[in-house]
């Protein structure tokens, strides 16, 4: 995982990075974490642990900060009270917010450009990650040629290039119709595998927390408190259905307040 202020501008260079001393926080820390938006209280007393490597799935309802903790992380936010320490991290919102002029390349290689990078150096960079990621031949489409999974394969192909350690998912798959999903869950669950970074992933789902996280926090309604976590002790690669998957969803969903 890069360093903070490396650059990555070549594969040798995100390579090296990796080797890299890592920062003080590896991880993600929040204590007592409070936000608000004018009298609208958000985060409440909200405490996380995400450690290096690591992949945690947050869940609650619609509300209760989940996108907020994402921004406190990311630094795109402060908290009115409490900590926040996390090493340099990159968000990927809700939408894949691809730029329609720019080739899916170019999109996925943007970060490197805003790094200082050359264009040449910065899609050479890119582009080894095409055929892995079940992108070969499509570098040069706009992103009005592509699919909606592969829109958001280039869109997480940018947030790994952005050479962060810690890298924040909101939603990444919510747009999606129901089959396309649970493929790029899978898809997901491998690049991980390769590509191993500290993941924070924001989701309605429980059954995606299950399949893809390490452990499960579950937040209350507004304002958004830790009401449980779960840890999930199972055997990759993980299937939707599968019996023990389904045991852990429907612990979560009681968490939630909700029947299963």
């Amino acid at each position: 995982m890069p360093a903070e202020g490396v650059i990555v501008t070549t594969v040798a260079d995100f390579h090296r990075a990796a080797a890299a001393e890592p920062p003080a926080v590896a991880g993600v820390r929040l204590d007592g974490v409070v936000k608000a938006f004018g009298d609208l209280p958000v985060l409440d007393g909200l405490s996380l642990r995400v450690e290096r490597g690591e992949t945690v799935a947050v869940v609650g309802p619609s509300g209760c900060g989940k996108s907020t903790l994402l921004d406190l992380i990311c630094g795109l936010a402060t908290p009115d009270a409490g900590t926040v320490a996390a090493a340099p991290a990159t968000l990927m919102p809700q939408r894949d917010a691809l730029l329609p002029w720019l080739s899916a390349e170019d999109n996925a290689a943007l970060a490197l450009r805003i790094g200082g990078a050359s264009r040449a150096e910065a899609r050479a960079a890119a582009r080894p990650y095409f055929a892995p990621f079940g992108l070969a031949g499509f570098e040069r489409a706009r992103p009005a040629q592509l699919s909606g999974g592969m829109r958001q394969r280039v869109a997480f192909l940018r947030t790994l290039l952005a050479g962060t350690a810690v890298l924040c998912l909101d939603e990444p798959f919510g747009a999606l119709d129901a089959l396309t999903r649970v493929q790029m869950q899978k898809w997901l669950a491998e690049a991980l595998r390769r590509e191993p970074r500290t993941v924070v992933l924001v989701t309605h789902d429980v059954e995606e927390a299950v399949v893809l996280a390490d452990r499960v926090v579950l937040l209350s309604p507004r304002p958004g408190r830790v009401v449980e976590t779960i840890d999930v002790d199972l055997p990759r690669p993980r299937r939707r259905g599968d019996h023990a998957v389904a045991d852990l969803a429907a612990r979560a969903l009681r968490a939630l307040g909700v029947d299963a």
